[in-house]
């Protein structure tokens, strides 16, 4: 690998918080004045089309890359798989908060995964880090240092970057053969001594999204999703394997589908719950019920049924309860009496919405 450097790409959080934005910044500039990498910055990832002059570039990144984002680690990873961009994982010493009591959980947990695994994953590592939880662009400075020593990639001076030839593939050192992309900002031929990083604006407005992503890791295959989901969201692809189809059907705020799922693979990144947003859990049933004070449910399902039956009133369909889309859940329980819960599902039918 040498002549090559590391690919760092900065996922700008959303909005413009003024903090978030000079971390990003002054992450970039440090990055480009030391000559570890060649950074770009993008929109915030998990909003990106798919068509996005940002997540096309991405696709032509061939070569080991590291992906720093608002978002864990684990969303950021299987957000990237979800649009084509595959590598195995690269394994990042940075740990959330929410992320170091699940480690303490004993290794064998992570080999207990049984999921059905990504497709046509290339011979190279993506490092996916929250940058979250970190205030201080040091710690990740050296930790990018870290990664690009461990993956053999040619870390040069100030010196050498302004004055050295570029490495193999497309003039820039970096081993791949970027797309040229619409609009950006600034570009690599900029003047050198401007150390400005490539900034990748699409055609089209970034508006803010909510859809569910698959970690197929932990995914089984089960498609208890696609019959749990009464909006069209999922569907299946030629190998006859669960994907997120439609995305935009997804209802804004609405988990449920992530709370059924019984080996924790579904995520949605901007949820609050840290095990829904994609934070590391070490097995099934580690859902916190946020919501059960709200609701008066006492387990994941409960909220589940009752956070469908909430979109489907709203669209102006019946709720539906527990009747439809639990056939694996139901199968083995026994009738039991009216409660609290059959209550609240008759009032959600009463709503005039």
């Amino acid at each position: 690998m040498a002549g090559r450097k590391l690919t760092v790409v900065i996922s700008q959080a959303p909005g413009k918080n003024p903090t978030k934005r000079q971390l990003e910044e002054d992450i970039a500039t440090q990055l480009m004045l030391q000559g570890v990498a060649e950074v770009s910055l993008i929109p915030h990832l998990y909003d990106l089309a798919a068509d996005h002059t940002g997540m096309v570039w991405l696709k032509g990144i061939r070569g080991d890359m590291v992906v720093l984002g608002w978002s864990y680690g684990r969303a950021i990873r299987w957000v990237l798989d979800r649009n084509g961009i595959r590598g195995q994982e690269g394994l990042s010493l940075l740990k959330s908060s929410d992320e170091v009591e699940e480690d303490d959980e004993p290794e064998e947990a992570a080999a207990e995964l049984k999921g059905i695994g990504s497709l046509n994953v290339p011979k190279r590592k993506i490092y996916a880090i929250d940058l979250r939880d970190q205030t201080d662009p040091n710690v990740y400075i050296e930790e990018i240092r870290r990664i690009a020593s461990e993956a053999a990639v040619e870390v040069v001076s100030l010196g050498g970057l302004l004055g050295s030839s570029s490495g193999p593939g497309n003039g820039h050192g970096n081993g791949h053969t970027p797309l040229e992309p619409v609009n950006r900002l600034t570009t690599p031929a900029a003047p050198p001594a401007s150390l400005t990083p490539l900034v990748l604006e699409g055609t089209e407005p970034v508006r803010r999204r909510w859809y569910p992503v698959i970690d197929y890791s932990r995914c089984t295959n089960c498609m208890e999703c696609i019959d749990f989901c009464l909006f069209g969201v999922y569907g299946v692809d030629n190998a006859d394997r669960i994907l997120v189809e439609q995305q935009d059907n997804c209802k804004k705020g609405c988990p449920a589908c992530s709370r059924v799922c019984p080996e924790n693979a579904i995520i949605f990144p901007e949820h609050k719950t840290p095990s829904i947003a994609g934070a590391a859990v070490a097995g099934a049933g580690d859902f916190k019920i946020d919501l059960s004070k709200l609701f008066g449910a006492t387990d994941a399902l409960e909220i589940a049924v009752l956070e469908r039956d909430r979109e489907l009133v709203a669209d102006g369909r019946d709720a539906v309860g527990t009747a439809v889309g639990l056939p694996k859940r139901q199968e083995h329980q026994k009738d039991q009496p009216r409660d609290s819960l059959d209550d609240l599902m008759d009032g959600l039918d009463a709503l005039d919405l």
